[in-house]
């Protein structure tokens, strides 16, 4: 640590905080030089020549020279393979047993010296050296894994053996593919060359395009080629890196260059899944192996508000006042860490909030729910209730001599609960009922990559930290990357046990594979700036294609004050997205529409008011997204992966099947170009109709941003006037028909859905709506309005 780096601490945190956080970071840099073994001589491993193979159910074991390799295809075209015995479970990602092995796969020599398991599916083929091929039936390679190697020490106890080994593993790619994934990446929704850490990481304030790692990172790399989709997994927690670079075509003596995915990991197994298919089939089947999407209640759809800083009961009923007085809807309101006293956790400061269970149902009255934030780091001071109960729990993460890991966060000194330890997340889960009694409807974590304030070094708990890591026992090392998911289990399960009547609502800052089981996610800290806005749209569409459907940015940045202009782009993102939420942070400008002038408050309620009309259409994907794992935000390539200069496409979007938002993302912008996948798409502001595939130049006046529907879908909105539920239908193309599904809002409860399949035709040049059903099809019993210019 140099000066200026205790500078800028000490302005940050205040001198009592920064000096707090000078003496935590030496304090885990002295820990982990004590506790974690130093890495000494290492000797590099290959698999070497094959050997024997051992069938078994859905493929077997190839076995090698100085290592042997399982691989299992399910009957649902999944692949897994491990190296060293390392099998599909234990894993933080998956969401029970993995799937049944296909009986029909069989394990057969290949024809240069290999084997292969052969299904109906997939094919995976294993060279003598150790390479594997994921391949069409039709022979077409997918991915290619070159012969891993490994780092292992020379002695015992230098550096760890077996998981503590690490690793790299060198994948090869057609030369057009395109990555995607690795968790939330503010530069993406396609991942350039570059390297990408996996370690989640709190940015040290508001980040943009170009910062990385941030709170969720995942070994989870979605490949879009002519060849086909495929989402590759390796399943694997600890600290790593992945090194990506596109291919090309005709490189070199007119020979392709195929594109690279290279993964380094400190540690850990050596294990890969990989799902093959169309998107939406990949999708499906990530979602049958790491866990069905929690389902929102159907009020966290609607425009929420939030703010570091409301800062007592007065201030929240003034803006809540304030939407009602505009005219504005809002569903939710969020309470950050200056309700709690001194910041600490399941606490609530009287002198601000004296009534705290009284403010929350007076808003409900009013159709707005109140959602508290809850921070891991709990104050260690003799006395504090919840300290006093998770020492006597025995919550807490310990260190290699047994004491209490401490770290610095707001409340001051702080213990950490272990929540890869069952009987800390029961414990952590039942402190919900506090929050549930001051009246709040939901939670959102922040804080949980885990952050401790340092001014040096890492901003996380030591790497030699103990945890229970679910009756294994390891360290921070492998649990740091699963312990924003392992709170959001403990939080989601306690919720459910509080209240089982009810779907429980919670949104977590960091996570990893399969967080999507608890709940959502945010963007965290996103910069104001037009970059910032960029990169809140990058994050959902990364997030979605990892499996989290349900996420949204800080809308108008987190820190400073966005121009106008900026506000209402970034207003008019936001109420296209799963998580429409305003925030920012304690000395930043205000967030509340009216805040910005006539103009921007005029067109801010435009655009709420097509967020509730469009209401039933995002609860009918939130449903669909449970079902099937499909995000509610999708990339313009989805339906055609084969279309080249789609894949290309990151400032667009699909929001279901149905429509296309073209967002403005730059400043002064009035007219904007849209790719448009292949068929007929209407702008749904002047019902004019465009042929795709093929580019577009659209009007994107001030007041709004150019939305297109797909001829002939069918979209439930909310009707005027009382008219309640609605299907609006855009004609479809002469010779073609179209639909849509529906699934109508039950409650919020448990009660399962039906969903609707409806379809649409011309008929004498008129659009004809009919319901499918198992009989046949009948006369829909909603009314039907039909839009665009044909109609």
């Amino acid at each position: 640590m140099d000066g200026r780096e205790l500078v800028r601490a000490v302005r940050v945190m205040g001198s009592v905080q920064a000096w707090r956080g000078v003496r935590s970071a030496w304090r885990q840099r002295r820990t982990d030089a004590r506790a974690l073994p130093r890495r000494g001589p290492e000797r590099a491993r290959v698999p070497g020549p094959v050997g024997e193979a051992e069938p078994a159910p859905g493929g077997g074991t190839v076995r090698f020279a100085r290592s042997e390799l399982r691989i299992s295809v399910s009957a649902g075209g999944t692949v897994f393979w491990g190296w060293d015995g390392a099998g599909p479970l234990p894993s933080y990602a998956l969401a029970g047993d993995p799937p049944e092995p296909d009986p029909r796969a069989v394990l057969e020599p290949d024809t240069d010296g290999g084997w292969r398991v052969v299904s109906e599916r997939v094919t995976v083929a294993v060279s003598r050296h150790g390479a594997v091929e994921v391949r069409t039936p039709g022979g077409v390679v997918l991915r290619r894994d070159l012969p891993p190697r490994w780092w292992e020490p020379v002695r015992e106890g230098t550096a760890g053996g077996g998981a503590r080994a690490r690793w790299v593993q060198r994948s090869e790619v057609p030369a057009d593919a395109r990555f995607f994934g690795l968790g939330g990446r503010a530069s993406g929704p396609r991942l350039r060359d570059g390297s990408y850490r996996l370690w989640n990481t709190d940015p040290q304030g508001s980040f943009g395009p170009e910062d990385d790692p941030l709170y969720i990172t995942m070994p989870v790399q979605l490949v879009v080629a002519d060849a086909g989709t495929h989402l590759a997994f390796y399943d694997n927690s600890w600290d790593g890196r992945v090194v990506l670079a596109e291919g090309e075509e005709g490189a070199g003596s007119g020979h392709d260059r195929p594109g690279t995915s290279e993964v380094r990991m400190d540690g850990g197994p050596l294990r890969c899944w990989v799902v093959v298919g169309t998107p939406a089939r990949v999708l499906h089947g990530w979602a049958a192996l790491t866990g069905a999407p929690a389902l929102p209640p159907s009020w966290a759809l609607g425009p929420q508000h939030a703010r570091w800083g409301f800062g007592s009961e007065r201030e929240v009923r003034r803006v809540v006042d304030g939407y009602r007085d505009h005219g504005l809807p809002l569903s939710v309101l969020h309470l950050d860490i200056d309700h709690y006293a001194g910041h600490r956790v399941f606490t609530v400061d009287r002198e601000r909030f004296p009534d705290l269970p009284g403010l929350a149902g007076e808003l409900r009255e009013h159709g707005v729910r109140l959602v508290s934030i809850v921070d891991p780091a709990v104050r260690a001071e003799p006395g504090e209730p919840v300290y006093e109960a998770g020492r006597a729990a025995g919550a807490f993460v310990l260190d290699d001599r047994g004491e209490e890991v401490r770290g610095v966060v707001w409340p001051g000194e702080c213990a950490y609960p272990d929540f890869t330890d069952p009987a800390a997340r029961e414990w952590w889960g039942s402190l919900y009922e506090e929050r549930l009694k001051q009246g709040f409807s939901g939670v959102w974590h922040d804080m949980n990559e885990p952050v401790s304030f340092a001014p040096f070094g890492d901003r996380t708990l030591p790497r030699s930290a103990r945890h229970a890591l679910d009756g294994r026992g390891g360290d921070h090392r492998e649990a740091h990357n699963v312990y924003g998911l392992t709170m959001a289990r403990a939080g989601y399960e306690g919720l459910r046990r509080l209240v089982p009547e009810e779907r429980p609502f919670l949104f977590s800052r960091s996570g990893w594979a399969g967080m999507q089981r608890y709940g959502g996610t945010w963007s965290g800290d996103v910069s104001t700036g037009w970059p910032g806005l960029r990169a809140s749209l990058a994050l959902v569409l990364g997030l979605g294609l990892c499996g989290v459907p349900y996420s949204g940015p800080d809308v108008g940045g987190f820190d400073g004050s966005p121009s106008p202009e900026l506000f209402l782009r970034w207003y008019q993102l936001g109420a296209w997205l799963p998580l429409f939420r305003t925030h920012a942070a304690i000395d930043a400008g205000r967030r509340e529409p009216w805040e910005f002038g006539p103009e921007v408050l005029a067109h801010a309620r435009v655009a709420l008011a097509e967020r509730e009309r469009m209401l039933p259409y995002f609860v009918t994907l939130s449903r669909l997204a449970r079902m099937t794992g499909a995000p509610y935000v999708r990339p313009v390539w989805w339906g055609t992966p084969e279309d080249r200069a789609l894949r290309d496409c990151e400032d667009a979007f699909l929001l279901g099947d149905s429509l296309l938002v073209a967002p403005v993302l730059s400043r002064g912008t009035d007219r904007r170009a849209v790719r448009l996948p292949r068929g007929r798409w209407y702008d749904t502001a002047t019902g004019e109709a465009y042929e795709g595939p093929g580019q577009v130049l659209l009007d994107a006046p001030l007041s709004r941003v150019p939305v297109l529907a797909r001829a002939g879908a069918v979209i439930p909105v909310r009707g005027g006037d009382g008219e309640g539920l609605v299907l609006e239908v855009w004609p479809p193309a002469p010779g073609r028909t179209g639909g849509g599904l529906v699934v109508r809002d039950n409650g919020d409860g448990w009660d399962p859905a039906e969903i609707e399949r409806y379809q649409s035709r011309l008929v004498d040049g008129r659009v004809v709506v009919e319901r499918v059903t198992d009989d046949g099809v009948t006369e829909p019993d909603l009314p039907v309005r039909v839009r665009g210019q044909e109609a």
